[in-house]
């Protein structure tokens, strides 16, 4: 065989490159991998702040973090466990508090809806001891045009129990596919998981309008973030509502901390 030096420095390259990809963080792969995940701040900042989570990052002690939901949780659409949100969650937190041990649980069951959730709450959620929760839900129960009714009191049976705990909280709404704004109530559902939001004062990560803004300002085809079944959202979509929300959790966890700091300077 004969010695070609161009095919050796070519390989040389691909040795490189791949070499590279493989020390970048998921976060930047994703970005790699389809277009720029660049939501804007406004709509993923959380109205309120996390304390729970503050006081850990202070103290320095472990923290626990439970994403309860269904199948968007549990990573349906993606290639593998590694690529569902709450995988990509704990990535993107290392990155924002490299000093911290954060534990990221991934409690989601897919085709649940919330009165499903509030049967496993105790042994999936209460069990771990978490001191902040993510709760998606609401999707399946506008798939499935179920009545939004006693969706307000099932609610609030969960928020209790996390409560009760002292653990913070952020719900997440529905995701902006096809096959959910087909639906008549789908729009509903979002409202009302905001009002509960408001009136019950925890926060909520608004999935529907970052998803809806990556569809009519970013201009992308529902291709580029839904998988083929119309429904679930795919490896892209889930690193990009990682990266976003990760940012959200550590701007509101970082509010009382810069407030305790400012507040260790002024006081004797």
């Amino acid at each position: 065989m004969s010695y070609n030096p161009d095919q050796r420095v070519a390989k040389l390259l691909a040795a490189a490159a791949l070499a590279a990809g493989l020390a970048m963080p998921f976060s930047a792969l994703a970005d790699m991998a389809g277009p720029k995940c660049n939501t804007p701040q406004d709509l993923i900042r959380l109205a309120r702040p996390l304390p729970r989570v503050a006081k850990k990052l202070i103290a320095g002690e472990p923290i626990t973090v439970v994403a309860i939901g269904s199948s968007t949780t549990l990573g349906i659409g993606a290639s593998s466990p590694a690529s569902s949100y709450p995988s990509r969650l704990s990535l993107e937190l290392q990155q924002h508090f490299p000093k911290a041990s954060i534990t990221v649980l991934n409690r989601g069951v897919g085709g649940e809806e919330i009165a499903d959730m509030l049967e496993r709450f105790d042994s999936a959620v209460i069990a771990a001891k978490p001191d902040l929760v993510l709760w998606q839900l609401g999707t399946n129960s506008v798939i499935r045009g179920h009545q939004l009714g006693d969706h307000v009191a099932l609610i609030r049976t969960g928020l209790a129990k996390i409560r009760a705990v002292g653990a913070d909280v952020v719900l997440i709404d529905p995701q902006f596919a096809p096959k959910v704004i087909a639906k008549p109530d789908a729009k509903a559902m979002v409202a009302l998981i905001s009002a509960i939001a408001k009136h019950n004062d925890v926060d909520l990560f608004r999935r529907f309008e970052v998803m809806r803004h990556w569809r009519d300002v970013d201009h992308l085809a529902f291709e580029t973030f839904v998988s083929p079944d119309g429904l679930h959202m795919n490896d892209w979509s889930y690193a990009c509502l990682a990266k976003g929300l990760g940012n959200a959790i550590a701007e509101a966890a970082e509010r009382p901390i810069m407030s305790a700091a400012v507040l260790s300077h002024v006081m004797p």
